[in-house]
């Protein structure tokens, strides 16, 4: 499937056009033929024009150039209606939204306006007067909602990145069900001009790609303070790093998980857990129920008087154009009082002081995307109830001003995709990003319906020339014994990294890992970079114990390093450990 890295690698290589783009696309949609994804499709010709005179200006630097992107259909797009997937509301549009005119500025190509639940209320993309948007990934699944179009677009492979738009979970269910990305920002980096409001003070533009680099790659582009827009706020997007040495994380207590009976949603949850402890992540129960109690305020408190500011002159002077379940839970919008709201609006704000301190002490927090996953049918016969469901995990998140970034997580037995978000207070957009990022590389599920895993390369934080980086693989990794004493001498953790295939690993005295480069039957194995200041590079070798020591070590990637090495002698008649991969593995096997 292409992604934006792919597609942009292939253009500045000359293999490929935006033009070559522009048809694939097109042909892509002709074969996926899904009549309910779009509501408006540009005609190719138009987009093939704008392609052309890109390539015209050889704008190849541009960062998202030749980018086919669909939007949807409550963000503003010039020269297309927007109808919020509701034919009565429709109107033509002049002028693009903010986050569209910064898409065409870096040189994207919008493909057409998707499909939604009507006036962007709900999470199961079942309520619109357009149908059903196809679940890529289990066709009998609902789509996900809101953003039903826009996950299905990218799920699809039609694009590599959709806009969406998120203010209850609108950006996160949907990317959950079709096993993608979804990376809801903070609430004001990224413009809401010309977005059709749902809940103006919660709304903001979400972004669907296949993989978290694409996401942030749009978010670059997308995001930044806006002096025109009222509800616009200061944040800086920031830049993906490596996963931070040994994270705390803020998971839910047992007695605190809800599935709803899905036991392979609970699996998927645990053996998410499992997989970040392995990462080296330190995992903290947190009492999730201010989480919960604020969840319920969305739909229970005054909130939805912004759904009904939102459409009040339709519903007031036409209510039947309106979709039944979406009027049923808008016209409850017109009831709530003034004190109501204030009373809302002051326990919200006793919740916010409640949570702040948990999250102070977190590098995120992790949740199931979803608690469940249900089918069209399901949700048809049930609309109301199951919907509420798959929002226990999102309805929080804008209220208490949160971003978030959305990862696939397992794919059960069942062929239904689970996944977990990571969380965090506005303006850590990044580093919740990175840590979803570190996640996803490790899972290694393909994108979407494909077979592909997507491409993860390592990161790194630019070369301090102060200081000394050391590749260690043995009980001075992150989250082991002697990670302390290694941040005793002012250690900073790097990147993981795997070294080239001519590596064996043994168990010697201690016990210890040596690792011996060996001129056959080698093995590639992984390891840590840490970075040091010089004096703690003296500290480090004065603390290492024959036969260990420091050599240079060949990486997978060509680069060659200090390292960790052993004396060849000293591993005879040691046991092999060398098919583990690497220490942490042999430790959890025998643990």
């Amino acid at each position: 499937m292409d992604t934006v890295a792919s597609l942009l690698a292939a253009y500045r290589g000359g293999q490929r056009t935006p033009s070559d783009t522009v048809r694939a696309t097109y042909r892509r949609i002709a074969e996926h033929a899904d009549p309910a994804l779009f509501i408006t499709l540009r005609p190719e010709a138009d987009v093939l024009a704008e392609a052309a005179a890109l390539e015209a200006h050889h704008d190849a630097a541009l960062p998202l150039y030749g980018i086919p992107v669909a939007v949807k259909d409550n963000i503003d797009v010039a020269g297309l209606p927007t109808t919020a997937a509701c034919p009565a509301f429709a109107y033509d549009v002049q002028a693009d939204a903010a986050a569209v005119a910064r898409l065409k500025a870096a040189g994207a190509l919008i493909i057409g306006k998707t499909n939604l639940d009507q006036f962007a209320t709900g999470l199961v993309g079942v309520r619109s007067p357009y149908g059903i948007p196809r679940n890529v990934f289990k066709p009998e699944l609902v789509p996900g909602g809101s953003s039903s179009g826009s996950a299905s677009a990218v799920a699809a492979g039609i694009v590599p990145i959709a806009l969406g738009t998120d203010t209850a979970g609108s950006g996160r269910v949907p990317a959950m069900l079709q096993n993608i990305v979804g990376l809801k920002p903070s609430l004001g980096l990224v413009p809401s001009l010309g977005l059709v409001p749902a809940c103006r003070t919660l709304d903001c533009i979400s972004i669907f790609a296949l993989t978290v680099d694409d996401a942030m790659a749009a978010l670059e582009v997308i995001g930044g303070f806006e002096p025109t827009d009222a509800f616009s706020r200061p944040h800086t997007v920031g830049a993906l790093g490596p996963m931070p040495a040994a994270p705390t994380l803020g998971v839910l207590p047992a007695a605190q998980r809800e599935f709803f009976g899905d036991a392979d949603a609970a699996a998927a949850y645990a053996g998410a857990l499992d997989r970040l402890k392995a990462l080296g992540a330190t995992l903290k129960e947190i009492d999730f129920s201010p989480f919960a109690e604020t969840a319920r305020l969305l739909y229970e408190g005054p909130w939805v008087a912004e759904r009904w500011l939102a459409a009040e002159t339709l519903m007031t002077t036409n209510p039947d154009a309106v979709h039944p379940v979406t009027r049923a839970i808008t016209e409850g919008g017109a009831k709530p009082t003034a004190a109501d709201a204030f009373r809302a609006l002051y326990r919200l704000q006793e919740l916010r002081a409640v949570v702040r301190p948990v999250l102070a002490g977190l590098d995120a927090l992790v949740v199931p995307t979803a608690p469940t996953a249900y089918t069209v049918d399901e949700v048809l016969a049930d609309p109301i109830r199951l919907n509420s469901r798959l929002g226990t995990y999102t309805n929080f998140v804008n209220l208490l001003d949160l971003c978030g970034t959305a990862v696939p997580a397992a794919i059960a037995a069942s062929g239904v995709p689970y996944g977990i978000t990571f969380l965090a207070p506005a303006g850590q957009d990044a580093e919740v990003a990175s840590l979803a990022r570190a996640f996803a590389a490790d899972t290694g599920l393909p994108m979407a319906a494909s077979a592909e895993r997507p491409a993860y390369p390592p990161l790194a934080p630019p070369a301090d020339p102060d200081r000394y980086e050391i590749c260690v693989f043995g009980a001075h990794m992150s989250g082991m014994p002697l990670n302390a004493e290694l941040k005793s001498f002012g250690a900073r953790f790097v990147t993981e990294v795997e070294t080239a295939p001519v590596y064996r690993m043994s168990l010697v005295e201690g016990p210890r890992p040596g690792v011996v480069r060996v001129n056959e039957g080698g093995a590639s194995l992984k390891g840590e970079m840490w970075s040091l200041p010089y004096e703690g590079v003296g500290r480090l070798v004065g603390a290492i114990v024959s036969p260990l020591g420091l050599g240079t070590v060949e990486l997978a990637d060509g680069r060659t390093v200090t390292g960790f090495l052993c004396e060849a002698a000293a591993t005879h008649g040691c046991p092999d450990i060398t098919a583990f991969g690497s220490f942490r593995s042999y430790v959890a096997s025998v643990e």
